[in-house]
């Protein structure tokens, strides 16, 4: 069941979240924050990434790497129906949106040369994200 929610209440509930400034454009309308400047791309402490917007566990941190495209990038989703993909053809390229599965907030996209055992790189937005320590 996908989570609905108005406009406003969006922004209302990231604002009390104190989630960063990008994350309604970023998880709502899907804006891309600019490289190297989120607060997970160069985080490394033991735990687990959640959709900033509604909860939903989506990454393990021991499956996280640093893929130097100044997103933070994973190789594994915490279960195989955390995310959902879509296909994107904004910008002028053809490529793999991901996006929550219960409250379809944008994360960012997947890309088929990451490192085993998936072979994937999840290249998510800083501000799509909320971390908790374990």
């Amino acid at each position: 069941m996908t989570i609905h929610k108005t406009e406003q209440e969006w922004r209302v509930l990231l604002a009390a979240k104190n989630a960063e400034p990008v994350a309604f454009a970023v998880t709502r309308q899907a804006a891309t924050e600019r490289p190297f400047t989120g607060k997970y791309e160069d985080h490394w402490q033991s735990g687990s990434y959640h959709c900033i917007c509604c909860g939903a566990k989506l990454f393990d941190s021991s499956t996280k790497f640093d893929a130097g495209c100044g997103w933070p990038s994973f190789h594994t989703a915490a279960s195989a129906d955390a995310i959902a993909e879509r296909r994107d053809t904004s910008h002028g390229m053809v490529r793999v949106e991901t996006v929550c599965s219960q409250c379809e907030a944008h994360l960012g996209h997947v890309f088929e040369d990451g490192p085993a055992p998936t072979g994937l790189r999840y290249c998510m937005n800083s501000a799509s994200l909320d971390f908790v320590p374990s």
